[in-house]
């Protein structure tokens, strides 16, 4: 069967906000620079303790590695809970997910998601953003020992959606999700309103979207479908 395998943030949904956010709520006590929207959209795609870092050198005077990686560390679980309790205050669908999703299920494709956002607050979110129910299997950072840019995340989220791991297209938003397809062997799509730091030319995915009415006549042609069992 064909799976069509979904990163969360900056693919599915726009979850800068509320990221950047919950990062300034650990930043601001510790009197250190705060993360704009406008500015810092890129680092809400590359975790937590990214936006710490980011913060950090930001700073008159930065830390070395050593001492930022020491301070993410720290207040990186902080981040995570302010991240919980505003998890859904401004984050939003890009605009065509459910019937994207509604008619890839219908063309008997299996829908996974894999992220490296923690598990729990990927499946809390997607329950909240009323679309939970459209996937056969939700993986995060933490499901397996490994994640994103490792292909067995990808091929495991495969597997438990109920795609052969061969037959399945991945589709994100930034270089960690192009690596992850290309070590898997499987075609990659990359959405043009993401958080993807380079220019999306220079990355060459196999294809590039700006909307998802694109995404299943585009995944038709890369993984046609055939007489198959799973």
């Amino acid at each position: 069967m064909r799976g069509a395998i979904f990163d969360l943030d900056g693919t599915l949904a726009d979850t800068a906000a509320d990221l950047l956010a919950a990062a300034n709520d650990v930043l601001a006590p510790q009197g250190l620079p705060l993360l704009e929207l406008s500015r810092d959209r890129a680092y809400a795609g590359r975790g937590g303790r990214s936006m710490i870092r980011r913060s950090l050198s930001l700073a008159g005077t930065p830390p070395d590695a050593v001492e930022a990686d020491a301070v993410a560390d720290a207040l990186y679980p902080g981040l995570i809970r302010a991240y919980e309790a505003r998890l859904h205050q401004h984050t939003c669908l890009y605009d065509g997910v459910p019937a994207c999703l509604d008619a890839l299920a219908a063309a008997g494709w299996k829908l996974g998601v894999c992220t490296n956002k923690p598990e729990r607050l990927a499946v809390d979110l997607l329950r909240s953003l009323g679309v939970l129910d459209r996937f056969g299997a939700v993986l995060g950072a933490d499901t397996l020992p490994v994640r994103k840019p490792d292909p067995a995340h990808l091929a495991e989220t495969a597997r438990r959606a109920g795609a052969r791991p061969d037959r399945c297209v991945m589709l994100g938003d930034t270089l960690t999700d192009l690596e992850t397809a290309r070590a898997a062997g499987v075609p990659c799509v990359l959405v043009s309103f993401g958080f993807a730091a380079e220019p999306l030319d220079e990355l060459a995915p196999e294809a590039v979207v700006h909307h998802f009415d694109e995404v299943h006549p585009l995944l038709e042609r890369l993984c046609p479908g055939r007489a198959e069992t799973a």
